[in-house]
C-alpha cells in the first residue's frame, strides 16, 4: 500500500493512549475515534494522547456509523470490553461496512469455543463485505505463539501448564468487575464462581445461546489446541477469589476494597485432548498490593521439559504493540472472522505498516 493506513480508534480509554500513539509511530493515520464517555465526546484525541490538537474529534457511539462511512478507515482498533457479546455491536458494524477490525477483547482471541453463534454471524457478514475481524493482544504472543514455539522444539508432549498474572487496575472498570474485584466472598460465589458448578450440558446450553462468560484462558486453551492440531474432548474452568489481608484502594473501581473481600480472581482452565495432551492454564487478575507484580510462566512437559518465565512484563504496552504490529496481517488475511493462529507468526514491523500490506 503506497499511502498510510487509515485507522479509527474505537474506545478511547487507557489502552487507546498506547494503540493510537503506536499506530502513529508506525506510520498510520488516525482518522477517527469513538467512545461512550460524555466527558471526552466532542473533544480532540489529544486529550488522551497529549500534545497539540490533531483535528480528530471523539465521536459518540451513536454517530459511529456515520463517521465511519465518511472517513472510510482501513481498520478499526476496538479497545473496549472483554467479552464477545460486549464488543459484538462494534464488530458487527465494522463487518457490515466492510471495515477490517482488530480488538483487544480477550474472548475474541478464540471465541468459537465460547460464543460460536455470534462468531458465525460476524464471519458471515465479513465474508460478504470482504473484510477481516479478529482478536489479538498480550495473549497472542505470551499465552499463544510463545507456547507453540516451545512445543515446536519438543519431541513428545504430555502436558502444557501455564500461569499469568496482571493488575486489573490497568485495564479499566469493565475488566475489574468481570474479575469480581470489590465483591464480598458471598457475592463472588454467586456472581462469578457459580458458573463453574454447572454441568457440561448446562454450559453447552449457555454457549449455544450466547450467554456463557468464559475466563480468558478458556479461549487461550482453544487457540493453543487449534494451533497444535489437538482435538479437544473436554474443558472445565474453576474461578477462585483472591483476597488481601488489608484494605486495598482501587482507583479504577473508585473504592476501597475491604480486607477479606475479593480483589480479583484466579481462573484455572483444564483441557483434555484426544491425543492425551492436557492443557492447564491459569490467569490471576486482581487489584495489586504493593508487593504484587505481573508474571507469566509456562512449562511444556514431555521430552524434554521446558519452562519459560517472564517477570514484570509490561502487559498493557505489550498488548497494544502486538495489536498494532498485527494490523498488516489483518488487512492481508482472508475475509471473515479469522483467528490469529491462521495469520502466521506475529512479527516486529520495522518499516511503516503500509509497506507490509499486499497489493490487491
Amino acid at each position: 500500500m503506497e499511502r498510510k493506513i487509515k485507522v479509527v480508534q474505537y474506545g478511547v480509554g487507557k489502552m487507546a493512549l498506547y494503540t493510537m500513539r503506536y499506530a502513529l509511530e508506525k506510520g498510520c493515520e488516525i482518522v477517527g475515534a469513538v467512545d461512550i464517555n460524555p466527558e471526552i465526546i466532542g473533544k480532540d484525541i489529544s486529550v488522551v494522547l497529549g500534545g497539540n490538537p490533531t483535528g480528530i474529534i471523539v465521536t459518540s457511539v451513536n454517530e459511529a456509523e456515520k463517521m465511519l462511512k465518511e472517513v472510510k478507515p482501513d481498520i478499526c482498533i476496538v479497545t473496549t470490553m472483554s467479552l464477545f457479546n460486549d464488543v459484538y455491536s462494534a464488530l458487527e458494524l465494522c463487518a457490515k461496512l466492510g471495515i477490517n477490525a482488530i480488538t483487544t477483547c480477550e474472548e475474541a482471541f478464540f471465541p468459537m469455543n465460547s460464543n460460536p453463534v455470534s462468531v458465525k454471524a460476524i464471519h458471515t457478514i465479513a465474508k460478504e463485505t470482504g473484510c477481516t475481524i479478529t482478536g489479538s493482544g498480550y495473549q497472542d504472543i505470551y499465552w499463544g505463539e510463545l507456547i507453540s514455539a516451545i512445543a515446536a522444539s519438543t519431541q513428545r508432549i504430555t502436558k502444557i501448564k501455564g500461569s499469568s498474572s496482571y493488575n486489573v487496575e490497568e485495564y479499566g472498570i469493565a475488566l475489574a468487575e468481570a474479575h469480581g474485584a470489590g465483591l464480598s466472598l458471598e457475592d463472588f460465589d454467586q456472581k462469578i464462581a457459580s458458573v463453574d458448578r454447572m454441568s457440561d450440558e448446562e454450559r453447552k446450553n449457555l454457549i449455544d445461546n450466547c450467554k456463557y462468560s468464559p475466563s480468558y484462558m478458556w479461549n487461550v486453551n482453544g487457540w493453543l489446541a487449534e494451533k497444535l492440531g489437538l482435538t479437544v474432548v473436554s474443558q472445565t474452568q474453576k474461578c477462585v477469589p483472591q483476597t488481601y489481608s488489608e484494605d486495598l484502594n482501587s482507583s479504577t473501581l473508585n473504592m476501597t476494597i475491604p480486607k477479606g473481600y475479593a480483589t480479583g480472581m484466579s481462573a484455572v482452565v483444564t483441557t483434555n485432548t484426544k491425543e492425551g495432551i492436557v492443557i492447564e492454564s491459569e490467569c490471576v487478575g486482581k487489584v495489586y498490593s504493593k508487593d504484587d507484580f505481573d508474571k507469566n510462566e509456562w512449562t511444556v512437559f514431555g521430552e524434554p521439559d521446558t519452562t519459560i518465565v517472564v517477570n514484570r512484563p509490561s502487559t498493557v504496552e505489550l498488548t497494544c504493540a502486538t495489536v498494532v504490529n498485527r494490523i498488516p496481517d489483518v488487512i492481508n488475511a482472508e475475509s471473515g472472522f479469522i483467528t490469529t493462529d491462521l495469520m502466521g507468526e506475529a512479527t516486529y514491523k520495522v518499516k511503516p505498516l503500509n509497506e507490509y500490506v499486499k497489493s490487491n
